[in-house]
C-alpha cells in the first residue's frame, strides 16, 4: 500500500538508486507511474507492504517500505529491483551501477566512476569538504543525516 514518503518512520528501511543521468520532466512522469503502481501493489508472500518512493535532485529514486509494519522479504525486494531495473530499460538510464559516485559541484550534481572519482580526488578537485552522496544509506533518519554530507564524514574518505 502506497503512503506519503514522510509518514515512514525514522526506521522505514529505504534503497537510493542513482541515475547516471538527470532526469527529464517525461522521465519523472514515467517513473512516477510505474513506481504508484508497483508501490500500490507491493507485496511480501500475499501481505501488504506499507512502502512509497522519492525523486530527488532528478538524479535519484529513492524506495521505503516500513518494516515495522510487515518485514520486507528476498522476493519483495527482487520484485523492487526487477521494476527498477525496468525502469533502466524503459528511460535508458542506468540505475543499479553502484561503482558510479555522485557528488556537487557548487549547484551541480556530478556522477562520475569511482576511478575518475579517486583521480579527481587526488588533482585535489575533489576535496574532504566536497559534498557527497553517501547511496549505501539503510533507513530513512540515515537518508535524512548521513546520505547528503562531505566526504570526508563518509566512506569516500578512504580515497581523499
Amino acid at each position: 500500500m502506497k503512503v506519503a514518503f514522510e509518514s515512514l518512520s525514522d526506521e522505514a528501511r529505504i534503497w537510493v538508486y542513482q541515475s547516471n543521468r538527470a532526469f527529464t520532466q517525461k522521465d519523472r512522469e514515467l517513473i512516477s507511474e510505474r513506481l504508484d503502481a508497483f508501490v500500490e501493489g507491493w507485496k511480501r508472500h500475499g501481505q501488504d507492504l506499507k512502502a512509497s518512493y522519492k525523486v530527488l535532485h532528478d538524479h535519484f529514486i529513492v524506495l521505503g517500505v516500513e518494516e515495522s509494519y510487515n518485514p520486507v522479504s528476498g522476493c519483495a525486494i527482487d520484485a523492487s529491483v526487477h521494476t527498477i531495473q525496468e525502469l533502466e530499460k524503459l528511460l535508458h538510464v542506468n540505475l543499479t551501477n553502484k561503482m558510479n559516485v555522485s557528488f556537487k559541484d557548487g549547484d551541480a550534481i556530478n556522477i562520475v566512476s569511482l576511478a575518475d572519482f579517486q583521480k579527481y580526488a587526488s588533482q585535489q578537485k575533489i576535496t574532504g569538504d566536497t559534498i557527497v552522496f553517501n547511496n549505501m544509506v539503510a533507513t530513512k533518519i540515515d537518508m535524512e543525516t548521513k546520505w547528503e554530507v562531505k566526504a570526508k564524514e563518509s566512506w569516500h574518505q578512504r580515497y581523499l
